[in-house]
This record gives structure tokens, C-alpha cells and sequence, in this order.
């Protein structure tokens, strides 16, 4: 192994400081405070270090600490304990005592955080569509995300609630979204079609599976656990084709496969950031060159720069919604709210 530099330490400290001020605070205090402690440790930043860069993430480090029974015995779906065995410190000699086994999971598992409530933000896009949907999820994870027709939606909006159901009635699973400068949808397209393309697809019948994506919610995020098991078990009753591979040698095979009287859709949430910066642009590209899909992406404002170029003003931790390539909103990154852009 190559000894690491100076840079690769300073670099790694500033997305801990970075993870701990824009995206767990105000979200998470027991992952903000974690993040920024492991910022400023020395010994916790070299055992970093020795994984693959994509094993580094803050969201893969505490997933697998909390899967193994770190802050005060969090386990999925328990109420997480303000103790203070949540503390940094506690964390510390956590994973300094449990290193092997740590390492190991976060090697073996990766960031996978199938939040269903992001359908809510998808969900204005998609609603665009006129004809009805053959839907592809690049980054599929489980696939919950693959089903917005199948879930209730509220929108809080200054003028008052506004509330969407499944054709069938109401859904097991609500999804509640803060609606700001921009105008609720009026109807669930219909999914004719769906499919999802991921490296390692999660079947959401496994227990074991599930229990993993429980881990991935952050502590104090009891509504998503909730959702994350209302969710599962709607989707577990008729799951989705989940197709293994690279999403570069298998989206279009999907799209040839979808159906010719529908409207192909192709989108991704939180998913290009994982993908190296040259793969994305290839992808990108090879989105566009398809005049024959509506292409929604919902990534970080740094993931698809020519996308995040279009925001005039400071994300906050928000993902930029984009239909085509046109950026249309920024959005909370559990799908909790929904920013319209001018």
C-alpha cells in the first residue's frame, strides 16, 4: 500500500468538516458531532486512509458503526438514546476497539439509502409527463423509489395542505414534502412500466437486507424508519426488476426494452456522487444524445457542474432537481422539501 500524503489527510478532515456543517447539522447532532470529532483525529483519519477513497464516507462509517452496535447500542428501528455514549469521544473508543469488524462491514456494504420519500420531489417532475411512464432508476438500491404511484403525497404550501392519492385510495405510505415558489402536482402519473439498474441490488424480501437499510437512517430519524418499514413491506407485495450492472452498459438495454407507447423516464437521487467524475460526464452524455427520454436528476449541486452552474444561490446541503438538464428546484435530500427555481 502507498503511504498516504499529507493532502489525502487535509482533503479527507475537510469533507468530515464539510459533512458535519452542511448536511448533518440541523439533521443529525449525533452525526455532526461525530463528523466533526473524526475531522480533528488524527489516528481515526489514518485507519480512513487505508480503505478505497469511495469506503471514506462519513454516511458508510456510521451506518456500519451503528450496524455493529456503536452509540449507546442504537439498533434499527430503536429510539436513539441522547446519552452520553452518543458522543465523539464514545464513538472513539468504539471504533478503536472494533476496528477489524468495522472496516470489514464497510468494505463488504456500501451507502445505499433507499429513501422513498424522495418520490415526493421526483414526483413534480414526473408529473409533467402526459402519457404514461416507463420508468428507469439508475442507482436503484431496493427499488422504493421506483413505485411514486403507489404512495400518498401531502404538500405543505403557504396556501394550505394539498393532498394526492394512489388511484386505488389512499396509500400505507405518506410522504410529506414543504412545497416553497412553485405549484403543487395535480395528479399520479401512471407507471406502465419500471425497472432499476444498480451495481448491487438490494432485494427488499431480505430481512437482513432491510436491516441494512435501516442502518443507513440516521439516528434520529424515527419518521423515515417508519417510512423505510411502510415502504418496504408495500414493495416487498410485487417488487421490481432490479438489474445488476454498470449504469453505463445497461441503461440502454433497458430503455430498448421499455415499452413503445410509453414516455421513457430515466432518473437518479443521490447516486451520481459515488460514480467517478469521468463516468458521469460519460453518462450525461449519453443521456442526452437519447431524444426519445425525460431525463430528472437529483444530485448534489457539485455532481453534474453544468447543472449546479444554473443555481444562483447557495445550496445549503440541498440537491438541485433537474429535468433534461434544466435545473427546476433545489430539494432537501430526504425528499422533506421542495424549493422551485425562477
Amino acid at each position: 500500500m502507498q503511504p498516504m500524503s499529507k493532502l489525502d489527510a487535509d482533503s479527507l478532515r475537510g469533507y468530515y468538516r464539510k459533512f458535519a456543517r452542511f448536511e448533518a447539522a440541523g439533521a443529525s447532532p449525533i452525526y455532526a458531532a461525530w463528523a466533526a470529532g473524526v475531522a480533528e483525529d488524527d489516528e481515526i483519519i489514518a485507519l480512513l486512509l487505508e480503505l478505497p477513497k469511495p469506503k471514506r464516507q462519513a454516511n458508510l462509517l456510521f451506518a456500519a458503526a451503528r450496524h455493529l452496535g456503536a452509540g449507546d447500542g442504537i439498533t434499527p428501528g430503536e429510539r436513539p438514546s441522547t446519552a452520553g455514549t452518543n458522543d465523539y469521544a464514545s464513538l472513539r473508543t468504539w471504533l478503536l476497539a472494533h476496528w477489524d469488524a468495522t472496516r470489514d462491514l464497510m468494505l463488504a456494504r456500501s451507502t445505499q439509502t433507499n429513501e422513498a420519500g424522495r418520490c415526493a420531489v421526483l414526483l413534480p417532475a414526473l408529473a409533467r409527463v402526459e402519457r404514461p411512464i416507463s420508468l428507469i432508476e439508475v442507482g436503484a438500491s431496493a427499488g422504493l423509489c421506483l413505485y411514486p404511484d403507489r404512495y400518498s403525497y401531502t404538500y405543505r404550501t403557504d396556501s394550505g395542505p394539498v393532498t394526492l392519492h394512489p388511484k386505488d385510495g389512499p396509500s400505507t405510505v405518506e410522504l410529506v414534502c414543504e412545497l416553497t415558489n412553485a405549484q403543487p402536482p395535480d395528479t399520479i402519473p401512471e407507471v406502465a412500466w419500471r425497472a432499476g439498474i444498480d451495481l448491487n441490488p438490494l432485494d427488499i424480501t431480505d430481512g437482513d437486507q432491510q436491516e441494512w437499510l435501516r442502518s443507513l437512517i440516521w439516528p434520529e430519524h424515527e419518521t423515515r424508519r417508519a417510512r423505510l418499514s411502510a415502504a418496504s413491506a408495500l414493495v416487498a407485495a410485487d417488487p421490481p426488476r432490479l438489474v445488476p450492472g454498470d449504469l453505463l452498459e445497461t441503461v440502454e438495454g433497458l430503455l430498448d426494452e421499455a415499452p413503445a407507447d410509453t414516455q421513457k423516464v430515466v432518473f437518479h437521487s443521490a447516486v451520481l456522487a459515488y460514480v467517478a467524475p469521468d463516468e458521469r460526464e460519460k453518462f450525461a452524455a449519453l443521456i442526452r444524445m437519447r431524444d426519445d427520454i425525460v431525463w430528472i436528476s437529483n444530485e448534489g449541486s457539485g455532481v453534474l457542474p453544468d447543472i449546479g452552474a444554473q443555481v444562483d444561490r447557495e445550496p445549503d446541503g440541498r440537491f438541485v432537481l433537474a429535468v433534461d438538464g434544466e435545473a427546476i428546484a433545489l430539494t432537501g435530500p430526504h425528499g422533506q422539501s421542495f424549493e422551485g427555481l425562477e
